[in-house]
């Protein structure tokens, strides 16, 4: 079994509990382009964590990956965010080893999907 981060293990715990609002999200980091340079709108960051704020608004504090491929956000902060920006940074998200079949028959119960033969895991 591999080890997990301990932060993750508790973060988890309490979003598992109840604390829905602190479930992550992850996004390519292109989701900033959009406010890169923009009037009106701040953007910083140290090596790990960023935030982004418009003057007289919002503000999202994030997470930078490893890699700064990927940032990731808490559900909660994101679904605070206004519906347009909420739209933008939905159309960044990512999940890596994500099974789309598995999102689909999420979002529509019902529908076979033929993704190969039924068996055992072993």
């Amino acid at each position: 079994m591999a080890e997990s981060d301990p932060f993750l293990v508790v973060l988890y715990r309490r979003v598992l509990s109840g604390q829905h609002d602190l479930a992550q999200v992850s996004f390519e980091n292109a989701v900033l382009d959009r406010y890169r340079g923009q009037p009106g709108y701040s953007l910083i960051r140290t090596n790990t964590v960023g935030r982004l704020r418009r003057e007289g608004g919002w503000s999202l504090d994030f997470g930078i990956g490893r890699d700064e491929e990927c940032l990731h956000a808490c559900l909660g902060d994101l679904a605070s965010l206004p519906e347009d920006e909420r739209g933008h940074w939905a159309s960044y998200a990512v999940l890596p080893g994500l099974s789309g079949n598995f999102v689909q028959m999420r979002l529509h119960p019902g529908p076979c999907i033929d993704d190969g033969e039924v068996r055992q895991w072993e």
